[in-house]
């Protein structure tokens, strides 16, 4: 089955767990995605110290994100229900020769697809 409602922001991270860090909120997944891991929660977990949460972080993100990490780890996550995300990075994007944007369907029935502007691509999942 094909998903033809988008989700807002907030109702596709409802339908999305962390498999590396099982107290995390969908919220506290987007805001250490947003963040590029500089918080890692909106206000800590068990794999996330509070002092490195929104909260918690005496410092706030500066608005280039020169002080946040290099590399990430970020999350193994898993799809619950279907919807779609539009995403797109903000640290290397020009918005001309360095866009790197694509979207992120899930379907009903263990389907996931990504599309990027490039190419698209299904894959099933388990």
């Amino acid at each position: 089955a094909v998903v033809s409602t988008q989700s807002t922001g907030a109702d596709f991270w409802e339908g999305v767990q962390s498999l590396t860090d099982s107290d995390a909120s969908g919220k506290d997944i987007a805001i250490g995605l947003a963040s590029a891991g500089y918080y890692c929660s909106e206000s800590g977990t068990d794999n996330c110290p509070e002092k490195e949460s929104l909260e918690g972080r005496r410092n706030k993100i500066d608005d280039k994100m020169n002080n946040a990490p290099a590399s990430y780890f970020g999350h193994v996550l898993k799809f619950t229900k279907a919807g779609s995300m539009n995403y797109l990075c903000t640290r290397n994007n020009n918005f001309s020769n360095r866009s790197q944007k694509g979207s992120i369907w899930v379907k009903a029935g263990n389907k996931l697809e990504v599309k990027t502007r490039s190419e698209e691509t299904e894959t099933s999942v388990a």
